[in-house]
C-alpha cells in the first residue's frame, strides 16, 4: 500500500532530483545538530529517499555517506542529489533495516543516520530496526533518529494528533512511536541516549554505543 503523505506530491526536478519540502525544511536543523556531535568516518543513512539530506549535509560534514533505500526507484533522485554535492556520497544501497540479519551484512560504521520513517512502520518493525542499528554501530558510534513521537503515549500537538491519525487510518499498524518506548529499545541494547529538541515539535535521539 502507498501511504498517503503531505510531501506525496513533491517536484520532480529536470535532472531527476526529487524536491521534498519536508527534507528541505528540515535539512539545516538537523544539521546543526549533527555539526555538534563531532562526527568521523563512515555514515549509513537508512532510507535516504529522494537524497536531499546526503546532498545537503556530506560535504559539510566531511563524512564517507553511505545512502541506502528499499525503493531501488529513489536511486536517480539520489544520483541526482549526490552529482551537485561537494560531499564524498558513495553509490546508495539497497536495503530494508526492517530485515532481521542487516547489520551483519552491512558491518560496521561510526554514524547511522535515519530521518522521519519510524512513525510509517509497525512496531515490529521498529523493535527489528533499532536492533540491528545498535548492533552495526562501531565502538563509539552514533545513531541520530530524527522525527515525531508521542509521549506519555499522546500526541503534544493538533497537528501531530490529525497525522497521526490520517496514518492509522491508512494502516492500523503504523503511527507514531511512544519516546519512551523507542529510549528503552534503545538502551537496552546498551546505547546511552539523548533527546534533543527540534523545530515543528519533532525530536532528535543521539545514542552512542560505550
Amino acid at each position: 500500500m502507498v501511504l498517503q503523505l503531505p510531501d506525496s506530491g513533491a517536484e520532480i526536478l529536470p535532472d531527476g532530483r526529487r524536491m521534498v519540502p519536508s527534507a528541505a525544511r528540515n535539512a539545516g536543523p538537523i544539521l546543526d545538530v549533527l555539526r555538534g556531535l563531532g562526527l568521523q568516518g563512515r555514515l549509513l543513512e537508512i532510507a535516504s529517499g529522494s537524497g536531499l539530506h546526503a546532498a545537503v549535509m556530506a560535504g559539510e560534514l566531511g563524512l564517507d555517506w553511505q545512502p541506502t533505500d528499499v525503493d531501488p526507484g529513489n536511486f536517480a533522485s539520489i544520483r541526482g542529489w549526490a552529482g551537485v554535492s561537494a560531499g564524498a556520497i558513495r553509490e546508495p544501497v539497497l536495503l530494508d533495516a526492517t530485515t532481521p540479519g542487516w547489520a551483519v551484512e552491512m558491518g560496521r560504521w561510526d554514524a547511522v543516520l535515519l530521518v522521519n520513517l519510524l512513525h510509517l512502520i509497525p512496531s515490529v518493525s521498529v523493535e527489528i530496526l533499532l536492533a540491528e542499528v545498535a548492533q552495526a554501530l562501531a565502538p563509539g558510534g552514533m545513531f541520530c533518529l530524527y522525527g515525531p513521537f508521542l509521549r506519555n503515549g499522546q500526541p503534544t500537538s493538533p497537528g501531530d494528533a490529525a497525522f497521526d491519525a490520517s496514518l492509522r487510518a491508512q494502516d492500523p499498524a503504523i503511527g507514531y512511536k511512544d519516546l519512551d518506548w523507542v529510549v528503552d529499545h534503545l538502551t537496552g541494547r546498551g546505547l546511552a541516549v539523548k533527546v534533543v529538541g527540534m523545530p515543528a515539535n519533532n525530536l532528535m535521539l543521539v545514542a552512542q554505543r560505550a
